[in-house]
């Protein structure tokens, strides 16, 4: 006597999970221009690679003879996956299955696979549509009672993120437990015009007298922009491609090497246009993300949270092959200056390379923390400070280049001082504890005022001034490691990479 039937049988069941929330809700979910679970887990997927795990949880009915007559699948679908020939642990919210709300099968895959991630040491990758596994006030009623809240698994996913890389996808409104769960991640990204991410939805907020969609409530402008989410997407593909980069970078957990890749670029290649690529006129502005291009392995930056905290780059690349955290000034937003949000940036990122042993390399061009009414308001100082004493906690080795200026405290958060200093001076350095053409004024008076040209006696005294504050000075005292050829950047930094990763 075989088992032919109920193999028959375990068939049956897998086909009715594949139906999803059936042919109208699917047709539904497709109509707002939205991929189906099952088919963004084979976009993301190496193909063939994707093993479900508990495909035919969910609710069963059965006829009077207890005969299974339907299948209605859980609307959390996981399992393992292949990412670029790595192993991971990749998750999809089912929206045509119950609009995302909790059910009885949920709330246990949810921790199976949080926990899956965590004891095997896989990447986890979670694509979010709807409260993603949050209650419901109808399933309340239908359990006949309510209780004390808690998220089932919520210690796995706070596991998750000390151990291995979590990247999270907002695909569609996402609202309660589903917003959680994309923030609790290393990386995350939105699509613009199709995820919405909000603590509770337009309806709830109506509540408090406010009149808002899901757009205006959290749309991806917002969340990409004050930080709650790293990046924004066109589309659907544009997200799967950006967290396949983004986990190109990583170790599959905390703790495990690096990858090197093959590079065509030669490390000693030297790029003629950094030699005039910073003005001499310090009140001009320049491209830093062409300099992080130009210094790095061709074709291999890719920047995070663009949108947000844009006084600081933070972007992966590679060096020699090697993969690098790479942290940035960016002129061309107020000077460069570290604003509340732009510290709190380059904190995060900091914590991120110093999790997954990623050495960092920092270009400098800071004139120090924001000033003014708002800066004060928005507590600048405090998160100027944390992300300093996060940079000086750090363990992994840092390079810095100082491009043109570093002042005061921010000045010196580029590195912590105690350690060995792997640092380059560019000839157009122009550094101290504040900014010399500010306080000439002030400092020289007196001598203006005894001067019958003041004018030319400004001019005189800033020009002693501006070889005293050479670069070449601050060589002579050791106060600098080295002034550097600009076109030199890109191999020292390789050396610097290579002997890192020793």
């Amino acid at each position: 006597m075989s088992w032919k039937k109920e193999v028959e049988e375990i068939h049956v069941r897998r086909e009715m999970a594949e139906a999803m929330g059936g042919e109208e809700k699917v047709a539904r979910q497709h109509a707002r221009g939205k991929l189906d679970a099952r088919e963004r887990i084979r976009r993301l997927a190496d193909d063939g690679s994707f093993r479900e795990i508990g495909k035919i949880a969910g609710r069963g009915e059965y006829d009077d003879a207890e005969n299974l007559e339907n299948l209605s699948a859980s609307n959390f679908i996981f399992g393992r996956a292949n990412i670029d020939a790595r192993p991971v642990v990749a998750s999809a919210d089912d929206f045509t299955v119950r609009g995302g709300a909790a059910d009885a099968a949920i709330h246990r895959k949810f921790t199976q696979a949080e926990q899956m991630a965590h004891e095997m040491r896989l990447p986890l990758i979670r694509m979010i549509d709807g409260t993603g596994g949050g209650g419901s006030v109808k399933m309340i009623e239908d359990m006949g009672f309510t209780y004390v809240p808690y998220v089932p698994g919520w210690e796995h996913v706070v596991k998750n993120l000390d151990t291995v890389p979590v990247v999270a996808l907002a695909l569609g409104p996402t609202a309660g437990l589903g917003a959680a769960r994309a923030v609790a991640s290393h990386y995350s990204v939105m699509v613009k015009g199709l995820s919405q991410i909000s603590t509770a939805g337009p309806q709830v907020v109506a509540a408090l007298g406010e009149t808002q969609d899901k757009e205006s409530l959290g749309g991806s402008i917002i969340h990409t922009r004050n930080g709650v989410i790293d990046d924004e997407a066109k589309d659907e593909a544009e997200a799967f491609g950006m967290a396949k980069q983004f986990l190109s970078y990583l170790p599959s957990y905390v703790g495990a090497d690096l990858e090197r890749i093959e590079n065509t670029d030669p490390a000693d290649r030297a790029d003629e246009h950094l030699l005039s690529i910073v003005p001499r006129d310090k009140s001009k502005a320049y491209n830093m993300r062409r300099i992080v291009q130009s210094v790095a392995d061709a074709g291999s930056v890719f920047e995070m949270g663009r949108r947000w905290g844009r006084g600081v780059i933070t972007a992966f690349a590679r060096f020699d092959g090697w993969p690098v955290a790479v942290l940035a000034s960016d002129p061309t937003f107020l000077g460069g200056s570290w604003t509340a949000d732009t510290a709190e940036k380059a904190k995060r990122f900091t914590a991120l390379a110093e999790q997954f042993g990623m050495p960092v390399i920092h270009l400098v061009d800071n004139p120090g923390f924001m000033i003014g009414l708002e800066a004060e308001k928005t507590a600048t100082i405090r998160r100027g400070v944390e992300t300093m004493n996060a940079i000086y906690k750090s363990k992994v080795p840092w390079a810095n280049v100082i491009n043109r200026k570093a002042y005061g405290v921010a000045g010196a958060a580029m590195s912590n001082h105690t350690r060995f200093q792997y640092r380059f001076g560019w000839p157009s350095g122009d550094w101290g504890s504040l900014p010399i053409d500010g306080g000439v004024e002030v400092a020289y008076q007196s001598e203006l005022q005894a001067s019958k040209n003041p004018e030319k006696k400004l001019a005189e005294i800033k020009n002693r001034l501006a070889k005293v504050t050479s670069p070449f000075r601050t060589a002579e005292h050791f106060a600098v490691e080295d002034v550097i050829d600009p076109r030199e950047t890109r191999k020292l930094l390789c050396e610097f990479v290579n002997l890192a990763m020793r």
